[in-house]
């Protein structure tokens, strides 16, 4: 706290990703709260090979998603952007990795995201943060 009474706040108290942080008068709800961890004792990021707990996925492993229904077809990032489900064809638009970086999973071929277009549908895009 200041000399005036002000602390940090995240915005409207709302948990959001990339939520606004201001100044405000100290009232001492969660949105006000903060830990500070010294660097030399935060716990390190999974590396490559190593499971991401979180998200329950070994970093920079290779893998396939492959579709339940009954001719199990491969997912499959075209070069136009679009997902797809294809036979098995051993192009590395079919293979997928999950990136420690930007925590998100990524096609092989394109280097490219899952993304949410237009509400429900899905392709992929360039990307350096969160799904």
């Amino acid at each position: 706290m200041n000399e005036r009474g002000k602390v940090l706040d995240v915005q409207g108290g709302v948990d959001a990703e990339n939520r606004n942080v201001i100044v405000h008068s100290k009232h001492g709800r969660v949105n006000q709260q903060w830990r500070v961890v010294y660097a030399d004792k935060y716990p390190k990021d999974p590396v490559k090979g190593e499971l991401n707990e979180k998200f329950g996925l070994y970093v920079e492993r290779p893998f396939y998603i492959i579709s339940e229904l009954p001719e199990h077809r491969y997912l499959e990032d075209s070069y136009t952007h679009e997902l797809a489900i294809k036979t098995r064809n051993g192009r590395t638009q079919q293979t997928w990795y999950f990136d420690q970086k930007s925590l998100t999973i990524k096609c092989k071929a394109t280097n490219r995201s899952f993304n949410i277009f237009n509400t429900n549908k899905m392709q992929s895009q360039g990307t350096n943060s969160s799904w």
